[in-house]
Order: C-alpha cells, then structure tokens, then sequence
C-alpha cells in the first residue's frame, strides 16, 4: 500500500489524530490534497502566524480564526463538518493544561464532530495523555519518479531563466536521480538547484559535488566525516592481497541488480601493527570500489545522557545507508567496542549488540571496513565469520615492499629515487612500520635543511639508525599480535 493510500485509509476511519514528524510541511499539504481527492473532506491549516485557513478550494484563503490555540481548538470543536486540521508546529501550545484538554475532548469525540488533527513538525513530543491517543505516520521520501520530477522542473526553470538550452548528460542526470533518493523534496531541489547553477550543465562532473552536498544535509550531528580524498591501490605498497579481493567483488558490489548466486561483499576488517598502513588501505578500498568513503568516530558517539549514545549510532548508520553505495570506514574499532567491561552501565554492550545486528541484516550497498590494533580488545562476537567476509592481517612490510615504500615518499617530496639504493635503505630498516619509513625520510630532509638536493644515502641511513621503531619499542606485544594472526588471519600482502 502507497504512503497516499495509507493517509487515506486512516481519515475515512475517523483516525483522531494523526502525528507527522517533517520538516517538509508543503509536502504534508501535497499529500493530504491528494488524500481529499479520495475521501472529500474540507482540509483546513493551522499556524501560529497565519491561524486556521482553509485549503481545500481555490482562491484567496483569507484568515478564518485567529491564531490563539484556544480560540482555534474551540472552533474546531464547533464546527459540525467533519474536516481534517492540518496543526503546525502546534506542540509548544501543548504546555497549557486548558490546550491539552481541549485536543483531548476532541481526539475523544466528547460534543465535536470525527475531526482528523493531524500535528506536523520536525520533532513532535506529546504529553503523556496524548501519546497514547495519536498515530506516528512516517512521511515516505520522494520516489525515483518524482526526483526525477524535480530535475526536470528545474532544468526548465533554468532555460526559462537564460533563454537557453541546457546541456544535460542523460546518463549522467539518471545517475543523480538515483543519488537522490533518501533526501527530502526541499533538500533534492535545493542540491538540484545548485548543480545546475554552478556550470550551466548537468554532467558527471557534478556526481562527487552532488555526494558532498547530500553527506552536509544528513550529517547536521556531525558524527560522520566525508573523506575527500580515497588513495588509489598503486599509492599502498604491501596490501596485493586486499587489492585482488577488492577488485574481484566490485562488480557485484555496484550492480544495482542483486545476483541471486552471490552474496554482495559485507566488509572487512583489517588488524595490524600501528603505522604499517591499515587507514591508507581503508580509504584505497573506497578507491577501488570507485564508492564515497564515510569515517565514523566511535569517540563522538557516546554520550553520558541515558540512551543517547545508542540514538546517535542509529542516526549514523542511517545516515550511511541513505549514501549507499559507499564505504563506511570505522577506526580503532576495539576503543569503542572493547570487551574488558567497565563502568559504563552496560553502554558498550548494546552499542555492539545494534552494530552487530545492523551489520547482519542491512540490505543497503555500505561496505564497511573496520581497523583495529589490538584484538585481545575485540568481542568474541565480532570477529566470528559472517560479520566480516575476511579479516586481513597488515604485518610489518617485507623488505621489496620497504623498499617501494621509500621510493613513494621519496617521489612525493620530488626527490629521484634512482639516487638511492633502495635494497640497502630497505635493509637497514628490518622491522619499521610504512609511517616510521616515512618519518625517517622526514627527519633527514630536516637534517640537510630541507634541501632536497643534498639529501643522499648516508643521511637517510643515519636516520634510520637513529630511530628505535615500533617493533623494538614494545617487541613483546608486537610479536605476540604478529603469532597471533599468522594462523588466524588472510596476510594483507
């Protein structure tokens, strides 16, 4: 049953009122103008600034009742006609103990006529007495045909503006119809609106500006970041293994039509040691998926109020799958679901019990990647198969991937790497981390001043001497993390 065939099953059953939480309010009036059309009632509006007016017939709709909530429910309760009352924003009125009462006499039927109230707003928390007399009705999002209704009712406004054509990419244009779905009819027209203005065109171009905009309409909690810029697999040196996996699950991954022999990939969660490139290969899987990448920082999530932080994961995870297709990237995951326990009354436990939960029954294209150091920290119930499709262990680099790691820094700081003997630097640093290599090529450029021209092979071999890496500093949890995955674990490389 469509959304309008829902509204209007619910007014010719006399529903006494009905709640609508939007912050499309021409949208509610759209759709309860279409409702009438089957069950003919008037329909009349409530505001603060412009009291009750009808709507229902065409003309001027002159202000009937003044704006006073008292004078306004009276009204209603004396009208014999049996109408549908669109209240917006009605609920700070709701603070009156003589408002309350009187939308309960009318809910109640006591002397007024099978009145439809209906209290639209953005979010609508009623009193304890009304709560349980109204009915939640979610106001379904604008479908692909009426997306692709708004594109086009903006492409004409705009050569109506310019007395000109414009250029439209029609494969392009479907791709951000479909891009839209999950927005609201003010937000798809807003992002529309602004594509379209930004070069006079509608192309490909404008698919990474459309992501960006819709991830700032959804993400007004600021708990999730929008990664810019995802590192392509040529960039990261020691992760082959996970590149092939990628680029063998990409096709499935993007078909909008399910394969009924294959599962679409779920994720993968990448274990390691620090620094040896777990984050450069989480945003190259979005690179190779050719996918958004979204962050999520388990830290912001929790909040010390009861409840909260479980209401902000949900919000992010819906967030995420509004942008799908995309790669939800979720670092250090153990500090968030560590299974040490703790004074957090229970916090952690049904934090993890929604992830995992969601993780197993979302339909949506989110893939998700989740880095994490220390698995001694992970839940048992996590790393079970079938919440991640692998788990890939990212050891400390081989001596040819080392070698390639300092010939990468070396090109993206304009320094030849054919001055170098790169087998020898390789070896001379057995056991650091992609990032120590990197700082080491850092202190030396600092060493000759950064002139990079006197850089040479015996200052970067100096700095290398003169680092302790991680696998020295702390060889003991090292080493035991390195035994733990060799059988446990796909080798990332």
């Amino acid at each position: 049953m469509s959304e309008l065939d829902d509204l209007t099953t619910l007014v010719r059953a006399a529903t006494p009122l009905l709640v609508i939480e939007t912050v499309d309010e021409q949208r509610v009036i759209d759709c309860f103008q279409h409702v009438i059309a089957q069950a003919l009632y008037p329909l009349w509006s409530w505001t603060l600034t412009e009291g009750l007016q009808r709507l229902d017939f065409n003309g001027p709709r002159d202000q009937q009742v003044a704006p006073d909530a008292t004078a306004t429910l009276t009204a209603i309760r004396g009208t014999e006609q049996r109408g549908i009352y669109l209240l917006f924003d009605f609920m700070s009125c709701l603070q009156y103990p003589m408002t309350v009462r009187q939308v309960r006499e009318i809910v109640q039927r006591e002397n007024s006529a099978a009145h439809t109230l209906v209290l639209v707003g953005a979010k609508v928390e009623l009193p304890p007495e009304l709560e349980a007399l109204c009915t939640r009705v979610p106001l379904a999002l604008p479908d692909v045909k009426e997306l692709a209704g708004i594109l086009r009712g903006e492409a004409a406004a705009w050569q109506r503006e310019n007395n000109r054509a414009l250029p439209v990419d029609n494969d392009a244009a479907r791709s951000i119809v479909r891009n839209l779905i999950g927005l609201t009819a003010t937000d798809a027209r807003k992002i529309v609106r602004k594509l379209i203005y930004n070069d006079g065109a509608l192309n490909a171009d404008d698919l990474p500006e459309l992501m960006k905009a819709k991830f700032e309409l959804l993400n007004r909690s600021g708990l999730l970041h929008y990664e810019y810029a995802t590192a392509n697999f040529a960039d990261v040196a020691g992760v082959d293994h996970v590149r092939d996996w990628v680029q063998r699950r990409r096709a499935v991954f993007l078909n909008p039509d399910p394969n009924p022999t294959l599962d679409p990939p779920k994720g993968v969660l990448l274990l390691g040691v620090q620094g040896c490139g777990k984050s450069l290969a989480s945003k190259a899987v979005a690179g190779g998926f050719g996918v958004p990448l979204i962050r999520l920082d388990f830290g912001s999530l929790y909040d010390k109020y009861q409840g909260e932080t479980e209401k902000n994961l949900r919000e992010a995870l819906s967030s995420c799958e509004v942008l799908s297709p995309c790669v939800l990237w979720i670092d250090e995951i153990e500090k968030g679901l560590a299974s040490g326990g703790g004074d957090d009354g229970g916090v952690s436990r049904r934090v993890l019990g929604y992830l995992l939960t969601w993780m197993e029954e979302r339909k949506s294209k989110v893939f998700i990647v989740a880095t994490a150091n220390a698995v001694n920290e992970l839940p048992a119930e996590l790393l079970r198969k079938g919440r991640f499709d692998e788990i890939f262990f990212v050891d400390l680099p081989r001596p040819e991937v080392r070698a390639a790691i300092f010939g990468m820094h070396l090109k993206k700081r304009k320094i030849a790497p054919d001055a170098f003997d790169l087998n020898a630097l390789a070896a001379a640093s057995d056991g650091f981390s992609g990032a120590e290599i990197e700082q080491a090529v850092v202190s030396a450029l600092y060493d000759v001043g950064g002139n990079a021209s006197a850089l040479d092979q015996n200052i970067l071999l100096n700095a290398l001497h003169e680092t302790k890496p991680l696998s020295v500093l702390m060889h003991e949890q090292v080493q035991a993390l390195r035994e733990w995955a060799t059988s446990r674990c796909v080798p990332a490389d």
